[in-house]
């Protein structure tokens, strides 16, 4: 047999030996404060689903609730993935994709061959754009008319946040600004160096989001791990599976919190300011286990990884062992679903929807590649009282996979646009989608 036929023999004989560790086909597995935790399952062969990339039809779009119009606001970008809404209504998309490093033993074997297949075929895997898109709104009509690149010449470009009249981005390897001026549609150059983060040449969780605290003296940014659990060795975790916290100030950043595997999605609770992010959780337990959380992040806490995982469940095979640390980790408030790939998270605090939507959290699930049915590929919505995540929650935008189960998009970040519709970022179908509620003003 030739190299390539054995290599598909070989990926066929994975997928019928995981066959049996399949998943629940409930949409909300996982979800809630107190998410059931199947034993874990550790297969000869990790569980894989490669479904194929399709995009989107001419004319199509995902699916909203009754009462609520989904439109394209931009389409015909380079792998988008984050989104930043300015004080003039203008948004900001970064443009960015993931360039996989040969240093990274996640890569390797049958569950890096069909992750780096997936990635390939959504047009993850490729040359990083490395820019930032401006687009605008002039007539209020919900769709941008013009486009402009606002800056360029970045690294990985993920997060912004704006801070006066300081713009902040957040490179794959730290922390950049620029200065702002309202209506400005361009930068020179590739930014000014505020803080570093830990980056190359690993780099496996290399999305970077940074967000200002609700008085704007501090900022704070996302670092995901390096590997599942710890497979390039824990020496190159330092300083990461954490959140950051600069000071403006001082210019001194230190880690403010740790033990969260890949943070992405970090916003303020509008009603108690408190802060809260959604993770992904490890992979290769089961197609149930565990869920991927939504959490309030406290300062010095720690939320388990690798050790342990929803709170005190030690992952066994994480050596050496630290009950030190276990004994102390957090449990998350809130379970999103198994391997969702939860990654946007914007608090609703505008009033064009329904009064039901004012201060609950929409969440953008990429979907996983590595479980049985597929699971995210969606936006949900958890409603909030009091300051904390209720049940039940809501698929709010669906229909990224088609009814053959192939994806027609991946959402990522989610933010509220001036007028209070949501923007999605959908980096395989290269769209931004806006969902603005019937009769809004």
């Amino acid at each position: 047999m030739t190299r390539l036929a054995l290599l598909t023999a070989s990926s066929l004989a994975a997928l019928a030996l995981t066959a049996c560790a399949e998943g629940s086909s409930d949409p909300f597995v996982g979800f809630g404060p107190n998410p059931p935790l199947p034993a874990p399952h550790k297969a000869l062969l990790p569980t894989v689903g490669v479904p194929d990339v399709v995009g989107w039809p001419a004319g199509a779009a995902p699916k909203a609730p009754a009462g609520f119009t989904v439109t394209r606001f931009a389409e015909g970008l380079d792998h988008p993935r984050w989104l930043l809404v300015l004080p003039n209504g203008d948004v900001l998309a970064a443009e960015s994709a993931s360039e996989p490093s040969s240093a990274d033993k996640t890569n390797q074997g049958i569950k890096g061959f069909f992750q780096k297949m997936l990635m390939k075929k959504a047009g993850s895997s490729k040359p990083s754009p490395n820019r930032i898109i401006l687009l605008r709104d002039a007539d209020g009509d919900g769709v941008a008319e013009t486009r402009t690149v606002f800056a360029q010449g970045l690294t990985g470009p993920f997060g912004m946040t704006l801070v006066g009249n300081t713009l902040y981005v957040a490179n794959n390897n730290g922390v950049v600004r620029f200065q702002y001026a309202p209506g400005q549609t361009a930068e020179r150059g590739s930014g000014e160096p505020v803080f570093e983060l830990p980056g190359p040449p690993i780099n496996h969780h290399w999305t970077k989001n940074v967000v200002a605290s609700p008085d704007g003296t501090k900022l704070y940014a996302t670092v995901g791990s390096n590997s599942n659990i710890g497979e390039n060795g824990l020496a190159a975790e330092a300083g990461r599976a954490a959140i950051w916290e600069y000071d403006i100030a001082t210019a001194k950043a230190r880690i403010y919190a740790s033990g969260i595997r890949n943070p992405n999605g970090l916003d303020f609770e509008p009603t108690t300011h408190a802060m809260w992010t959604v993770s992904n959780e490890r992979d290769e337990i089961g197609s149930d286990l565990p869920p991927d959380y939504l959490t309030s992040v406290k300062d010095g806490g720690f939320y388990g990884w690798p050790y342990s995982y929803w709170g005190q469940h030690v992952d066994e095979r994480v050596t050496p062992r630290r009950p030190d640390l276990v004994a102390r980790a957090i449990v998350p408030d809130y379970g999103t679903g198994p391997h969702t790939a939860s990654l946007g998270l914007a608090f609703y605090a505008a009033d064009a929807f329904p009064a039901a939507y004012r201060g609950g959290a929409f969440i953008g699930q990429h979907g996983s590649w590595n479980r049985k049915p597929l699971n995210g590929y969606r936006v949900v919505f958890v409603p909030f009282a009091g300051g904390r995540p209720q049940m039940p929650a809501q698929l709010f935008l669906t229909g990224f996979l088609n009814a053959d189960n192939k994806i027609q998009g991946r959402p990522v970040g989610v933010a509220v646009d001036r007028k209070g519709a949501l923007l999605v970022a959908d980096d395989v179908g290269n769209i931004i989608w806006r969902v603005a509620a019937d009769g809004a003003r």
